[in-house]
């Protein structure tokens, strides 16, 4: 038969309201008491009803993680540490739902009934309506990743701009002049970002590239392949490529290794997210690195203060990208 409050309440000579105080943290109870509770409630493997739990307070503990899509564009690298960036925040404390915004046909099952706050990992302006109806329903909101500007909302956003352009200009300065770069999804926001800050690289320094330079990836490794070996087939073939993540990096090296040539000997290939493997490949990848699973723990612990103080900040808080310089880039 499973423990209950009351059975806590009977052995530590309190009322149960006083335990039920004590197990939630209340600043009511003082911490000696809270500490004898709750290790006497440890001792004795109780198990909290979280449905009774959350009809007496009203929530539901359930935390909403969502992307644009899941779809396409979405790496595993970029998931993986906005999920555990998330995760090692709200432990146990919290139910994760994580949800790809485009599987909804109706947003009416996104409630405060359903969800105690919600974290957008904005890829694209697409999401734009689901941020507008979650702040019009005055759900706990928190956006990351791309810049919101029509709704008020706590907002974390990566440089991605002068990331690109660190990494472009670090490969003129290695002496490349004939840079490509394999693009990301259409329509992300960090698809244009980085394409920016390439171009800007580029006009700072004089340099003019041929249209055919500009190639379309879709943040994946088969995108990062087909764009390569488009690269490759060139006339005057480019003696560096920015891959505008690490994924398609990984595609890319692999294209240029199954013609016969190596890098960064032959071609120099970097990318941008810095992703776990990205050290391990061979060469290790120069790259930009984007602090995503910092941004969502951020985020996390910025939306958990929202909820339990019921006061909201509005503002932008912009996270640095770092240059990170390896073996896939020659200098020449």
């Amino acid at each position: 038969m499973s423990v209950t409050i009351k059975d806590i309440a009977k052995l530590a000579g309190v009322s149960h309201t006083t335990v039920s105080r004590a197990l939630n943290d209340s600043p009511l109870i003082n911490p000696e008491t809270k500490e004898r509770i709750k290790a006497m409630a440890g001792s004795m493997n109780y198990t909290p009803n979280y449905s009774a739990r959350s009809l007496v307070l009203d929530r539901s503990y359930n935390l909403g993680l969502f992307f644009t899509t899941l779809h396409t564009g979405t790496s595993a690298g970029f998931l993986y540490e906005a999920i555990k960036g998330v995760n090692d925040v709200i432990k146990d404390e919290y139910n994760l739902i994580v949800r790809g915004i485009d599987d909804y046909k109706s947003f009416h099952k996104v409630n405060r009934k359903n969800f105690d706050g919600i974290i957008v990992m904005s890829q694209s302006e697409s999401d734009q309506s689901f941020i507008e109806y979650a702040s019009d329903k005055e759900i706990p909101l928190v956006v990351l990743n791309r810049p919101v500007e029509s709704v008020q909302v706590m907002n974390f956003v990566p440089d991605d701009q002068s990331g690109a352009y660190r990494l472009t200009e670090y490969l003129v300065q290695q002496g490349h002049r004939h840079i490509a770069i394999i693009e990301g999804k259409e329509g992300f926001k960090s698809t244009q970002a980085r394409r920016d800050g390439y171009r800007e690289a580029l006009r700072k320094h004089g340099i003019s590239v041929p249209e055919a330079y500009y190639v379309s990836g879709n943040y994946d490794l088969e995108s990062g392949h087909a764009a390569m070996c488009k690269l490759l087939e060139l006339p005057d073939r480019p003696t560096a490529v920015f891959c505008c993540n690490d994924d398609m990096a990984l595609g890319a090296v692999k294209a240029v290794t199954e013609r016969g040539l190596s890098v960064p000997e032959d071609i120099s290939v970097a990318g941008f997210d810095d992703h776990l493997f990205s050290a391990f490949m061979s060469p290790a990848l120069t790259t930009v690195r984007r602090p995503i699973e910092e941004l969502s723990r951020a985020g996390a612990e910025t939306l958990l203060k929202f909820i339990e103080t019921k006061h909201s900040e509005k503002s932008v808080v912009l996270f640095h990208t770092e240059l990170v310089i390896r073996d896939s880039v020659k200098s020449i």
